[in-house]
């Protein structure tokens, strides 16, 4: 029997999942004037202070180059700032600022309920079961 046939591939399952979720976190970001990108970076340099723009680009999915532009937007809006790598010169960190871990805090409510709304079907075992799942995905592919 194909695991493909009625269940459909997990890959797309998860991948049509995300389009769809972010869909519903672009509108609810645009209310306190961020991107789905933006978002992500602020919590990715929340969690890891000094991340480098490349790593960045890594943890939201996009080019370095991408990456370097979506850093200096955000650095223009006053959401982080780039500090010199003192382990390589060439390089620079990211560092969250007051103003950007604000505009995380005003976002993060509206996050958290559109997150409620997306598993009120789920028992609490089912919300830890997925939520491990994911991460245990997340670090597998990350090696």
């Amino acid at each position: 029997m194909d695991p493909y046939q009625d269940d459909g591939c997990v890959t797309f399952l998860v991948r049509h999942a995300w389009l769809s979720m972010r869909s519903a976190l672009a509108v609810a970001l645009d209310e306190h004037g961020l991107s789905v990108q933006q978002y992500g970076t602020l919590l990715c340099v929340r969690k890891e202070p000094g991340l480098t723009i490349a790593d960045v680009g890594r943890v939201v999915g996009t080019t370095r180059q991408s990456a370097n532009e979506l850093i200096a937007g955000m650095e223009r809006a006053g959401l982080v700032e780039r500090r010199p790598n003192p382990k390589d010169r060439r390089t620079q960190q990211v560092h969250l600022t007051e103003a950007g871990a604000g505009k995380l805090a005003e976002a993060a409510p509206a996050i958290r309920k559109l997150e409620d709304e997306l598993e009120a079907a789920f028992s609490t075992a089912d919300r830890s079961t997925a939520r491990n799942w994911l991460t245990h995905m997340v670090e597998t592919a990350e090696g």
